[in-house]
């Protein structure tokens, strides 16, 4: 099985990036299912029932959110309808939405998703490697799924790749999102997951982590109240990673960063880029 997964979207000229390119690139790598984690799109700060249905209907199977996922609080009332929007697992119980669950491709192969927050630096919640274990036991690949794609919501690459090695073995891709900065450590871990710290967001690297650079730097260097920041608004870099999976046993035979537009160098698992 062919699978994408793409890192937080920022604002509008991520949403453009997601809209404009994921269904050629869906197409030029025969991909079979598609994440993105939107947690970001509206304004940079959550996502809308409407921004959803546009990734959607660009060919985004799931979408996956973080620590902003109630900015937008027309959210709360549509996460508990749309199963194809995943917030974190170990939120505390009684919070709307879902954590995990499993979708079939167009061709019948069932794709399990999970997403879990790191508490590093983050809100503290319950604990990640428990709720991820427990999903792994629930949603047993081989048996509940054909494939599993964990988002590692983190703060800390060093919490990110321990909860990728708890997906050892276990999931096909464990992949990190929330830092906005693509790292350069894609590869697949000893029991058979493909594995990155961090996707990348899909945005304007001209910016201080997708905002627009003159809100932060003063927040940085004055240390005075601000206005609210804003997403910076230049030519984004759709950022993600590529996954190649065995049939057989759900396990990862082939990953690789995929870069395309913007202002980063790009990558792509092909000869030549759409």
């Amino acid at each position: 099985m062919r699978l994408l997964f793409f890192g937080d979207v920022m604002g509008r000229s991520g949403r453009e990036a997601i809209c404009t390119r994921v269904p050629e690139v869906r197409k030029a790598l025969a991909a079979d299912f598609v994440v993105v984690n939107g947690e970001n799109a509206a304004g940079g700060f959550g996502i809308t029932p409407p921004i959803c249905r546009d990734f959607y209907a660009a060919g985004v199977d799931v979408i996956t959110l973080g620590n902003h996922a109630w900015d937008q609080r027309e959210i709360i009332g549509y996460i508990d309808s749309e199963p194809r929007l995943l917030r974190p697992r170990n939120f505390p119980p009684g919070t709307p939405g879902r954590g995990a669950g499993v979708f079939t491709t167009a061709t019948g192969r069932r794709v399990a998703v999970i997403q879990v927050m790191g508490r590093l630096f983050m809100d503290p919640l319950d604990d990640p490697f428990a709720a991820l274990t427990g999903e792994l036991d629930r949603l047993r690949l081989g048996a509940a799924a054909d494939a599993t794609i964990v988002d590692l919501h983190c703060e800390a690459t060093s919490e990110s790749m321990a909860l990728g090695h708890t997906a050892d073995g276990r999931a096909s891709l464990a992949v990190g999102s929330h830092s906005h900065v693509p790292t350069a450590d894609a590869q697949i871990f000893a029991g058979g997951t493909a594995y990155q710290t961090d996707a990348g967001m899909c945005g304007d690297y001209d910016s201080v982590i997708g905002m627009d650079k003159a809100i932060p730097l003063a927040r940085f260097t004055r240390k005075l109240p601000t206005e609210r920041m804003t997403p910076a608004t230049g030519a984004a870099t759709l950022c993600g990673v590529f996954v190649e999976t065995d049939d057989r046993t759900g396990l990862a035979l082939r990953i690789a960063p995929i870069r395309l537009g913007g202002r980063l160098q790009p990558a792509w698992p092909l000869s030549e880029a759409p």
